[in-house]
């Protein structure tokens, strides 16, 4: 088997893990087209997410091809969930806020929120939107404003718009400074890295 572990290859790995944000994460909910998938991916590692939550029970989780998502797959942790309680209750334990993307009478914009706190956004599907059993758990909203006919983004768009909002607030605050890992936490999810 061949090894791509080389000083060059350790020092990236280590550089990038030192700004992955293991508290800013976004929970999919039954968003199924690969291509939109495979672009929250891609924004996620761009904008240092560490992992992100799968809540698929209308769908499955679509197969990814590794070209279109640019690798993105291989970069971004995935934890599935069946129990949308365990889930939430789960996150919020840990002192997360859980927001979810939506247009009713209650909604604020995308700027009201602090995402440089622990932060889960639902993206959900477009047609659907966020399933009952989520909504009823998460009651606060957030939207993006728009200034055009249309009133809302593509999902994989809202995506990145969403965590770039929370990267310009992380990166004023010098989050990206310092790692959020332990160094046995780093030192582990590096080992992971170089072995992919």
């Amino acid at each position: 088997m061949k090894s791509y572990r080389t000083p060059q290859r350790e020092a990236r790995v280590m550089e990038v893990l030192s700004k992955r944000q293991k508290d800013l994460t976004l929970i999919i909910d039954n968003v199924w087209d690969p291509h939109n998938v495979s672009a929250i991916l891609r924004s996620c590692d761009a904008f240092g997410v560490y992992g992100i939550h799968l809540y698929y029970t209308e769908s499955s989780w679509p197969e990814l091809d590794s070209k279109a998502s640019a690798s993105g797959k291989k970069w971004v942790e995935r934890k599935i969930h069946s129990d949308p309680a365990a889930m939430i209750g789960g996150l919020r334990e840990q002192g997360y806020q859980v927001l979810r993307t939506g247009f009713s009478d209650s909604a604020r914009p995308l700027m009201d929120f602090d995402l440089s706190k622990p932060s889960a956004v639902i993206l959900s599907n477009e047609h659907s939107g966020t399933a009952p059993e989520l909504a009823e758990l998460v009651p606060d909203e957030v939207y993006i404003p728009m200034q055009g006919m249309i009133r809302s983004f593509n999902v994989s768009v809202a995506a990145a718009i969403i965590l770039y909002h929370g990267f310009t607030q992380r990166f004023a605050a010098g989050m990206y400074d310092s790692p959020s890992f332990d160094p046995d936490e780093m030192e582990a999810l590096a080992e992971r890295w170089l072995a992919r």
